[in-house]
């Protein structure tokens, strides 16, 4: 097959790409960082346009469809709050995707036209997606055989990768040269916020989270504020042999899987590679580093976040953030009352997988306060989403110390999660907690 010539041949202008869409049209933009040319483009027709369905899972530009006065030309919904939408959202000018986004669609809800990003194809007609897999690949398979259209931005800096990471140029419809941001590179957190100095209590949580953690461990570390600041805070200093099966990589998982301490030895399934989905946190050097080498390995998130597939690793230990706790055991890693502040991302069958898992353990990390007020209350304020249930509650970690709750009455977690909390609140949160039986 000469592939290289029906390749050149679907190339297409930004402009001659954001045509195609009518009104009422539906617009999808795979996970990870939005077809930028395109993007532009297609908010460049706000004027000519009506009633556009646009999915960005995980906004990363502002293309200007989240602002006051574009709801009748794009009704846009989100799977992944960011800064970019975070005032849309609060505003209600965009819509919330109950996660997990574009799964077991019907086939009138396949979007009509799909936008990704891929590399430049290999010797075989093959396309990269980069550091960045998550679903791309069934999205664009089902758009593909649903007869729509795909669209791919081909930016000649993405990385190759071991897995189940590329695309063949006869499954994508028409090819766009990429035009870059002038953000290629992620200079923030996992999230794109931008890195700040670790607060002083992040070191102590550090410090707890190490002691729960042992060699031979599989991890998994999430996204958050709280999370992804321990690698670089010693979390993992003098352990050997852990295994790695996570979403993604905060700062300081790629230099540690360089140096061995990741090494995955002892991995269940998998053995000696870095599981994940995305690659993220890293140097230019640190990427280059990732670049077609064996010890990583991207598959979907379908894959990575089967709990039959977490469940198999022996002592595997889920790491997560929570916006908020309470006496119960329940917790939150999404909104506060009805603002919604994060999405639950892989953290339910983490948590669920690492609990079946032999030897496994589910370890939530949160901060005592934030803005003079307890994160540990006596019951989640009305409207706020529970994440994890007061069942699958494991261990809990402040710069206080650790709450163990597994296994335990409402009397003894109340207990526990007292002792962690803020010594200010402690009083008020012993008086509350007769409400609950504590």
């Amino acid at each position: 097959m000469d592939w290289d010539k029906h390749y050149e041949k679907k190339f297409i202008s930004p402009d001659q790409a954001a045509s195609m869409i009518s009104s009422g049209n539906m617009v999808a933009f795979t996970i990870g960082r939005e077809a930028f040319a395109c993007g532009l483009a297609l908010a460049a027709r706000k004027s000519e346009l009506k009633d556009v369905k646009v999915f960005a899972a995980t906004p990363s530009y502002d293309f200007g469809w989240y602002e006051e006065g574009w709801q009748d030309s794009f009704d846009v919904t989100v799977a992944v709050p960011t800064g970019v939408c975070q005032g849309a959202l609060d505003a209600h000018r965009c819509d919330f995707q109950i996660y997990p986004p574009l799964e077991n669609l019907q086939p009138e809800d396949i979007p009509d036209f799909l936008f990704t990003e891929v590399s430049t194809p290999d010797d075989k007609g093959f396309c990269s997606f980069g550091n960045s897999l998550w679903n791309k690949k069934s999205q664009i398979q089902k758009t593909h055989d649903a007869g729509k259209v795909v669209i791919a931005e081909v930016n000649k800096n993405l990385i190759r990768t071991y897995g189940d990471n590329f695309i063949h140029v006869s499954e994508i419809d028409y090819f766009v040269e990429h035009v870059s941001s002038g953000s290629e590179m992620a200079k923030g957190s996992l999230a794109g916020r931008a890195l700040k100095e670790p607060e002083p209590y992040l070191k102590d949580i550090a410090g707890y989270v190490s002691e729960l953690i042992k060699d031979g461990d599989t991890i998994q570390i999430g996204v958050g504020r709280t999370t992804e600041p321990l690698v670089q805070l010693d979390m993992l200093s003098g352990k050997r042999d852990i295994g790695y099966h996570s979403e993604a990589t905060p700062r300081g998982i790629i230099s540690l899987i360089r140096d061995g301490v990741i090494n995955g030895r002892r991995k269940s399934l998998n053995p000696c590679k870095a599981v994940v989905t995305s690659i993220g946190g890293g140097t230019k050097e640190e990427m280059q580093w990732v670049h077609m080498n064996p010890l990583f390995l991207l598959v979907t998130y379908e894959y990575l976040e089967d709990l039959r597939v977490i469940s198999v690793h022996e002592n595997m230990t889920a790491i997560n953030n929570a916006l908020m706790i309470d006496l119960w055991g329940q917790i939150t890693a999404e909104s506060i009352g009805f603002r919604i502040l994060s999405t639950p991302g892989g953290q339910p069958p983490f948590v669920f997988g690492a609990l079946q898992a032999k030897g496994g353990k589910s370890i939530t990390v949160l901060p005592s306060t934030a803005r003079g007020k307890s994160r540990i209350v006596p019951i989640l304020p009305q409207g706020t989403i529970v994440t994890i249930p007061k069942y699958f509650t494991d261990y809990v970690v402040t710069e206080y110390g650790i709450a163990k709750l597994r296994g335990k009455t409402v009397k003894q977690r109340v207990k526990e999660l007292i002792s962690i909390a803020h010594p200010d609140f402690r009083s008020d949160l012993k008086k509350e907690a007769k409400l609950i039986g504590g």
